[in-house]
């Protein structure tokens, strides 16, 4: 049995599909052979921090056999194993007398396609019963040697960033004036730079303080993990994204009333091969914008030869597109001292001017708080 359809319809109208009694899909193996821990594990490292959708119970990469998921990306071991195959994985949960429903790929190459290997490790999971969950361009629904096997096995792929049909696009008519939530786009300096991250933290830590937000999704990573409204915008037709995201705001508003909607981000303005930010700033209409910085990358991210562009130059570039405010700066910590990130966030205010949080390391209160204060909510 195979739908294609099913993940990217039920992101964009809002609701999830049927869950269990207790809020999920089911227990999940998350796959990212070769990747965990870098830019290209990115969709893992989102389900490992946290899912709404699914109970992670591994990972499976054969580079990091043996450790733990939470060790390996935050320093804080957070009970999620990594197994060296798929088999092993799926033994081990069997041990622990639970049965995994999905196999999800958490690979995010660039161009978002499927390596042989990954096709043969996916083959032996439909043969062991697994659901695929699939957030790649590579549509393994549509793919004959995929689809028959998943009929031959009874079970389902779910090609996530499987575009709607066009007929079902909106749009942009400017209702997008209509929403009275307060909005904040975060965006980035670069791709794989953490903005869904802090859009995440930042959504639970208003919620902490009693301020309601919602997420809106702009990618396949946001939906594994649950989101609720949101689309996944580098595979829409391009006439539509503007529409699709104005929809998407406007629906998570007109059905949840939240205090704050938080917009996550999609590459950078300035990335060369991942140019994005102008279509969220023109269509989703944020009041305010927080940025994501790597500071010790000088490069954009898989392409040598590219400098980063700085930082100033970055945050003039979304106030001239925007006519909105940066009001502050979030700390991508990678290959930065520990020691030395509270140094770092200091440098970095004082060169901006503006208040800098490190919300993986600090926790989002701060940047919590001087959200709700720009939305008059303190």
């Amino acid at each position: 049995m195979n739908d294609g359809n099913d993940g990217r319809r039920t992101n964009r109208n809002a609701a999830d599909p049927p869950l269990d009694q207790k809020g999920f899909d089911g227990d999940a193996i998350v796959y990212c052979e070769g990747a965990f821990g870098t830019t290209n594990g990115k969709t893992a490292h989102g389900l490992v921090r946290r899912s709404r959708r699914y109970r992670v119970m591994s990972v499976v990469d054969s580079h990091h056999a043996g450790e733990d998921a939470g060790e390996v990306l935050d320093g804080r071991p957070c009970g999620i194993p990594i197994h060296r195959d798929i088999l092993t994985a799926y033994r081990s949960a069997l041990e622990e007398e639970r049965e995994p429903k999905h196999f999800v790929i958490g690979l995010a190459p660039d161009g978002g396609r499927l390596t042989d290997e990954s096709r043969s490790d996916i083959r032996r999971a439909i043969r062991l019963g697994l659901n695929v969950d699939c957030g790649l361009h590579d549509y393994l629904s549509e793919d004959p040697e995929f689809a028959e096997f998943a009929e031959d096995h009874g079970v389902t792929i779910r090609d996530v960033r499987k575009p709607p049909s066009v007929e079902s696009l909106h749009f942009f008519t400017g209702k997008i004036a209509e929403v009275t939530s307060y909005k904040v786009a975060v965006l980035g300096t670069d791709s794989a730079v953490g903005k869904r991250t802090t859009a995440w933290l930042l959504v639970d830590a208003l919620a902490a303080d009693g301020v309601s937000a919602e997420l809106v999704g702009t990618g396949q990573t946001a939906w594994l993990q649950g989101s609720r409204y949101g689309i996944i915008l580098d595979s829409l037709v391009n006439d539509f994204v503007a529409g699709e995201i104005e929809h998407a705001v406007w629906t998570a508003w007109s059905e949840a009333s939240p205090d704050v909607i938080v917009l996550e981000g999609q590459g950078s303005l300035m990335n060369p091969a991942y140019p994005g930010g102008f279509e969220l700033l023109a269509a989703g209409r944020p009041d305010v914008v927080v940025l994501q910085h790597a500071p010790a990358r000088v490069e954009y991210d898989g392409f040598p030869g590219h400098p980063m562009h700085p930082i100033q130059r970055q945050i003039q570039a979304i106030e001239l597109i925007s006519d909105r405010p940066v009001v502050a700066i979030t700390l991508n910590h990678e290959n930065i001292d520990p020691q030395s990130i509270d140094r770092v966030c200091d440098e970095l205010s004082a060169e901006t001017g503006l208040p800098v949080f490190d919300v993986l390391t600090q926790g989002a209160d701060g940047l919590a708080r001087l959200i709700r204060e720009k939305a008059g909510r303190s």
